[in-house]
């Protein structure tokens, strides 16, 4: 709230954005210290603790702190990035993602001690990898949406126009867009069929791999959309982590199934052990 107030006041004027970002702050900044001081009464605590009442302003946290990242993110608010995406104020930008990242996990932990839902174990118990390839479409979906803010800031004039810029930040929003997709039809096959076809999986991961091996080369370089540290620079980084991180399980789940095929002890393979070649 504080460095939003002090982005915005450094102008000649508030914009809408900027009103928004201080708004959004000030009401999660006050619903939180209010919760918290319930929390500690325990007269007042049996009035929020586990109630609908807070999931309904989980559900409130997790919006608002959705759109105050998005605007804080916005190359023309002013506030956490400028013009060229770059970050110019890393308390408003890191802590509004920590904001998010928070809220999130306050909801996670709310639904599992209230209604015994453990999202993060039923993914892992639904299918192997899942979670990785859900934290892969939400990063690519950030870097496809990131890189077309872009283009549309400093592409779509003629004064601002730079070839091999915008040449990157086109390929950018392809690679978001192809990695969303091909994720995408990867969850849906687990979670329909509890399995993907492994043949499949490794295809699409090497493919993934390999575009995105091109993608920190060419759109974290100097001069390109992802040169400053911006959304663009950690997701691109964060999905390229991922890749490797899935090819390595898939790695793992192909040696513990060639073990079990030669009888030969081995660590128990993880689910989706049915390794079609």
């Amino acid at each position: 709230m504080g460095s939003a107030i002090d982005a915005a006041d450094s102008g000649l004027y508030r914009t809408a954005a900027q009103k928004w970002a201080i708004a959004g702050s000030s009401l999660t900044f006050i619903s939180t210290l209010v919760i918290v001081a319930m929390h500690m009464v325990p007269r007042y605590s049996i009035y929020i603790v586990g109630t609908k009442l807070e999931g309904f302003i989980l559900i409130f946290l997790i919006a608002s702190w959705s759109a105050i990242v998005g605007v804080c993110s916005d190359t023309t608010s002013g506030l956490a990035v400028d013009s060229t995406g770059r970050v110019q104020n890393g308390n408003l930008y890191y802590f509004s993602w920590a904001g998010f990242v928070c809220s999130v996990v306050l909801f996670v932990s709310y639904l599992r001690s209230v209604y015994s839902i453990d999202m993060a174990g039923e993914i892992r118990s639904r299918s192997a990898r899942l979670t990785l390839w859900a934290a892969f479409m939400a990063s690519s979906l950030i870097v496809m949406g990131s890189s077309a803010r872009m283009f549309d800031n400093q592409c779509r004039q003629v004064e601002s126009y730079l070839p091999t810029y915008c040449r990157i930040t086109k390929f950018a929003v392809s690679l978001g867009c192809l990695g969303t997709v091909l994720s995408l039809g990867i969850i849906a096959l687990k979670i329909a069929t509890s399995m993907a076809p492994f043949t499949c999986e490794v295809v699409t991961c090497i493919l993934l791999f390999l575009m995105y091996t091109f993608g920190v080369a060419y759109i974290t370089s100097e001069g390109a959309p992802g040169g400053p540290l911006n959304n663009l620079y950690y997701f691109t980084w964060f999905s390229f982590l991922l890749l490797f991180g899935i090819g390595g399980n898939c790695f793992e789940q192909y040696q513990a199934a060639k073990a079990m095929r030669e009888g030969r002890p081995s660590a128990p393979a993880p689910r989706d052990a049915e390794i079609g070649m």
